[in-house]
């Protein structure tokens, strides 16, 4: 589907080593004609750390939107009554923000976006990245791959010799996901293989 025009919720949160894989897909979003939105968990908001700074973040979520970033419950809550957005991309979803959806919970802004587009029937595009999506998040995972509205953006295990657990989004698909999701399409095969998680 064409992405002009669309309000999209571009939601990080706290898997810092993949943002500079996120940051080229989101602003491939807004290249498309997408009127994008930035939304931080607090988590990604408050946490200083060794990829990138909270000015840093900031300055380039502000930079490739055009507009102020949504950093709080309070600016997030409007989203669903007023239908502010057609779609959420969740990238990277972590392995928290993942069973905190599963399980209804809504303590973060980057929740609070996810459940407002499923209140309206839009759609939630999950990047995920997570080292505990073979182990205890699994159940999550398989939850919210049995969810309406909720699409994956095609992942696989990101290092199986080291962290067999550990599984993480081919984040150049995010765009081509989103746009599959906004047709309420599932962009297939959701599971990569080990060569195909970072092609």
């Amino acid at each position: 589907m064409d992405l002009k025009n669309k309000n999209i919720g571009l939601a990080l949160t706290g898997s810092y080593c993949t943002f500079d894989l996120i940051f080229g897909q989101f602003e491939q979003i807004v290249e498309a004609g997408a009127d994008a939105t930035a939304i931080l968990s607090y988590h990604a908001a408050e946490l200083e750390t060794r990829f990138i700074t909270i000015k840093d973040l900031y300055a380039k979520l502000e930079e490739i939107t055009g507009k102020p970033l949504v950093d709080s419950i309070v600016k997030a809550e409007p989203i669903g009554p007023q239908v502010l957005l057609d779609a959420v991309v969740i990238a990277p979803a972590t392995g928290n923000t993942l069973a905190k959806l599963a399980n209804g919970i809504t303590d973060t802004p980057v929740l609070m976006a996810a459940k407002a587009a499923m209140r309206n029937g839009n759609p939630v595009v999950l990047a995920i990245a997570t080292n505990d999506g073979l182990g205890a998040n699994g159940q999550n995972i398989g939850k919210l791959l049995n969810t309406k509205n909720i699409f994956f953006v095609p992942f696989g295990q990101d290092g199986h010799t080291v962290k067999a657990n550990s599984l993480q989004s081919n984040m150049e698909m995010i765009k081509e996901t989103l746009e599959f999701a906004m047709e309420g399409k599932q962009k297939q095969p959701v599971i990569l293989g080990v060569d195909e998680v970072f092609a």
